[in-house]
């Protein structure tokens, strides 16, 4: 089992930042992906960012609508996983949740969301 808890979501205004921390612990050493996906209102749940784990070198991936404006990265040693948001739009305004992914045996683990509102 992997437990994930988020921290670091608020209220900014457009154009602030907000850094996004996701801790994990337990079976850490069998998850090969973590991610930040997010959730409007109305809307479905949807992949923001996503970094390899385990490898030596971590490769990252991006939706278009976050790309040159957020970074993921991670730090092994503290089981950490972070959400730099620079430029913040109100269309950034959502729940943002961690994900850990595993391929063998699959599994799916997620966080319970920490909220982010951008306000004009």
């Amino acid at each position: 089992q992997v437990q994930l808890q988020e921290s670091g979501g608020g209220l900014v205004q457009a154009g602030g930042s907000l850094r996004l921390s996701c801790a994990a612990s337990g079976s850490i050493f069998t998850i090969n992906t973590m991610a930040w996906y997010r959730q409007a209102p109305g809307k479905q749940r949807e992949l923001v960012a996503a970094i390899t784990r385990g490898g030596s070198t971590n490769y990252a991936v991006y939706a278009d609508s976050v790309k040159g404006r957020f970074t993921i990265s991670s730090d092994n040693a503290k089981n950490t996983v972070y959400l730099q948001m620079n430029s913040l739009k109100p269309e950034d305004t959502a729940v943002y949740y961690c994900n850990a992914g595993r391929s063998s045996p699959p599994g799916d683990y997620w966080g319970t969301g920490t909220l982010v509102t951008v306000s004009l």
